[in-house]
């Protein structure tokens, strides 16, 4: 679905607009207006980050400066070392740097945190909040959905190549009204809960699920006080955003689904025409 949308793949059947023209006519225009970060980009390893910064603005109408891209992609202290020495984090936003090159109004991430460990991720996320601020619409894939969760101002979940949910990170699926989740567990010899909590055991853990958490957990409360029980692990929680993916994709492993998620900024209109 997404190479479609790049342009790399012709589709079936339908109709499909990016930015106004049909990625299928493969128009100068079009290719000058977005850019493409892909799972793996072959890069002379002898060049130095600038070097192949400036290689790829030659090919664009209106690059942008390699100082400004190198900057926005925290690469202004690796400007002038080869790429072989690069990290692998290093190496991925470089390959941001080179989809900025053209100054593109439209920008595809596809998952570009795979493999990356927690610290790398988060750099990784940094850079793209810092293409937000440009301005730039960020169309992202990826299979983290606290990736999503963090980045995205809209979420839509594709499987079998059909969006089943798209909204809001905080209200995609009926997230923002589903039933609150509350997980404790009661010490040994503890008195039964009252019948109005009907809670379920999983695993030693006691379970409840409410539309109304503050009233459930003012009566769960107050009976522990009551008893003078201690509620360990305590925990309140609304379904996650991995929750809501699993309940809508069928919870079948090995299907072919992503999310794709949608980060969108204030759109610039074009005049004329880690690893740490």
């Amino acid at each position: 679905t997404v190479e479609i949308l790049e342009g790399f793949r012709d589709r079936d059947g339908g109709e499909v607009s990016v930015l106004g023209f049909d990625p299928a006519k493969g128009q100068r225009t079009l290719k000058s207006r977005i850019g493409i970060v892909l799972q793996s980009t072959g890069i002379d390893p002898y060049l130095t980050v600038s070097e192949t910064i400036e290689l790829f603005r030659g090919y664009y109408p209106h690059p942008r400066p390699v100082g400004e891209i190198v900057e926005v992609v925290g690469l202004s202290e690796k400007r002038d070392t080869r790429v072989l020495r690069l990290s692998g984090g290093q190496q991925r936003r470089l390959d941001v740097a080179i989809a900025l090159a053209g100054d593109p109004d439209l920008l595809f991430l596809d998952e570009p945190t795979t493999g990356f460990d927690p610290a790398a991720r988060r750099g990784a996320w940094q850079v793209v909040k810092n293409l937000e601020s440009l301005g730039k619409t960020v169309f992202l894939t990826t299979h983290y959905m606290d990736e999503a969760q963090f980045l995205a101002k809209q979420v839509a979940v594709i499987s079998s190549g059909r969006i089943v949910a798209q909204g809001p990170p905080a209200s995609l699926g009926g997230r923002n009204t589903a039933a609150t989740r509350v997980t404790f567990v009661l010490p040994d010899g503890a008195p039964e809960l009252p019948s109005t909590l009907q809670a379920e055991r999983v695993d030693g853990t006691l379970r409840l699920s409410s539309t109304e958490p503050t009233r459930t957990l003012h009566e769960l409360t107050g009976w522990a006080l009551d008893h003078g029980v201690t509620l360990q692990a305590l925990d309140v929680t609304r379904p996650s955003l991995e929750d809501v993916y699993l309940e809508l994709t069928g919870n079948v492993e090995g299907t072919e689904e992503e999310t794709v998620q949608a980060a969108t900024g204030r759109q610039r209109r074009r005049k004329g025409g880690s690893d740490e």
